[in-house]
């Protein structure tokens, strides 16, 4: 037996539905305004097949650079042997949704800048550079007091 590799192959739990989210696309994704400029996550719904994406897009992150009424041309790069290549596609509402991806960022930016303007306001300067996680310092566990307790599984019991 051969393997068929049509264009939807292997695409059995990508493009289907998640738990409690199958049947009718709710409103929302059709109320969702787009702009240029705009991030967007492609994730392929498999309840509409007109304007899909490949699955090759399936989980890529773009940049929308045309909007029309039912559809966004978005920009990705994709990676073929040791280059990205940028590709344009078109791709309906209904499989893509804001990326969250700049979200923390913008939300830094925000916080440093009411730092900055209270340091500012106060005559100081103010630290806003991030800094990376130092390790936990060492910690000795006495047994003293707190004896090793052995963990076994509970007996299963039928009560029949």
């Amino acid at each position: 037996m051969g393997h068929a590799a049509g264009l939807r192959a292997g695409t059995r739990y990508a493009f289907s539905r998640n738990f409690r989210e199958k049947g009718m696309i709710r409103l929302s994704t059709y109320l969702q305004q787009y702009k240029v400029g705009d991030i967007v996550d492609i994730k392929a719904n498999g309840a509409v097949q007109k304007g899909m994406p490949h699955k090759v897009y399936h989980g890529k992150t773009g940049v929308v650079y045309n909007v029309t009424k039912s559809a966004v041309g978005i920009i990705i790069y994709k990676k073929v042997k040791h280059r990205y290549i940028e590709k344009r596609i078109n791709v309906r509402l209904e499989h893509i949704n804001l990326s969250r991806s700049r979200e923390d960022f913008i939300k830094r930016v925000k916080r440093n800048a009411e730092l900055k303007k209270a340091a500012k306001a106060e005559g100081k300067t103010v630290q806003v550079k991030r800094l990376p996680t130092l390790p936990r310092e060492a910690t000795t566990v006495s047994t003293k007091d707190n004896l090793p307790e052995t963990v076994v599984p509970i007996a299963y019991e039928t009560t029949i």
